[in-house]
């Protein structure tokens, strides 16, 4: 087990590569064990038929294009939760008893303990999850933000009974978006006279909420020399169109892409401004084999 390891817990296959892929490079590459919780399937994302050769469901494509990404990112664990995919809040899909949404709105603590119980296995210093609207107000996106949110804090509980001894995380981020991306986006919508609170191949995405809901940043970290890493593991998720995404020249995409920045919820930020440049900052590495309390 590596002296520096970080557990990121997302919602879907392509969450990883779409969202992080070039800091899951980067930490991989400096020696950390970088370990990912996937909740769902994805099964209910938008396929066209052609990717569905050679794989008998969507569940299936997606979880291979999972395993591709994980490869070229050099991901240590892949956990996968097995939950149906809920689609977009409100719909029919969402209400289905085997989707993330309906587990966590009927059985949250179902769902708490099976993170709790990957934290104390894994034993990751640091945890990544979704900011408080998921992203972009995705079912799922929420449900493993709140769940995560809610582990973090009972991995290290003695109280807190599972088959594995207490660890706790030392620290807990949200992913955020980055602003001027997403004020980009709007931009260019309204020059095109479309509207930027319906997009996306569904309609079903709305990019002002997404930038009303963007969290203070307190870490930004330098992915520049890792933007090859980024492409090619996003390419992996083909059906969810990876790797057609980053048509910007190259010059202006490390300008836009220098810096990945991250809400620190814990521990507690003095102030909303950026005052650290590495997820382990502050980390003495920990006795893997003994209950570490905060």
């Amino acid at each position: 087990m590596a002296s520096q390891r970080l557990l990121i817990v997302y919602a879907h296959p392509d969450d990883e590569a779409f969202g992080l892929g070039a800091l899951i490079a980067k930490y991989v590459k400096q020696g950390v064990q970088v370990d990912l919780i996937c909740a769902t399937n994805g099964d209910v994302g938008t396929v066209e038929p052609h990717f569905l050769n050679g794989y008998d469901s969507i569940a299936a494509l997606r979880l291979a294009e999972l395993d591709c990404a994980a490869r070229i990112l050099g991901l240590s664990h892949v956990i996968t939760f097995g939950y149906q995919d809920s689609g977009m809040m409100g719909s029919d899909t969402s209400r289905d008893p085997a989707c993330l949404w309906h587990a966590w709105q009927t059985q949250p603590a179902d769902v708490v303990r099976r993170v709790v119980e990957v934290m104390r296995e894994l034993k990751p210093q640091v945890v990544i999850t979704f900011n408080k609207y998921g992203g972009y107000g995705h079912p799922d996106h929420i449900a493993i933000q709140q769940a995560t949110t809610q582990a973090f804090a009972l991995a290290g509980d003695a109280t807190y009974v599972t088959d594995q001894a207490p660890y706790a995380p030392r620290k807990l981020y949200y992913s955020n978006i980055p602003a001027i991306m997403i004020r980009i986006g709007i931009l260019m919508l309204r020059a095109q006279r479309k509207n930027p609170r319906a997009v996306g191949a569904n309609n079903d995405i709305d990019l002002q909420a997404i930038l009303d809901h963007i969290e203070p940043s307190h870490t930004r970290i330098d992915i520049r020399d890792y933007l090859s890493d980024w492409d090619a593991a996003s390419a992996c998720h083909a059906s969810q169109m990876g790797g057609r995404g980053f048509r910007m020249p190259a010059t202006l995409r490390r300008v836009l892409s220098r810096g990945q920045t991250f809400t620190r919820v814990y521990p507690t930020p003095h102030a909303n401004r950026i005052d650290e440049t590495d997820l382990f900052a502050g980390i003495v590495p920990d006795r893997v084999d003994a209950a570490v309390s905060r």
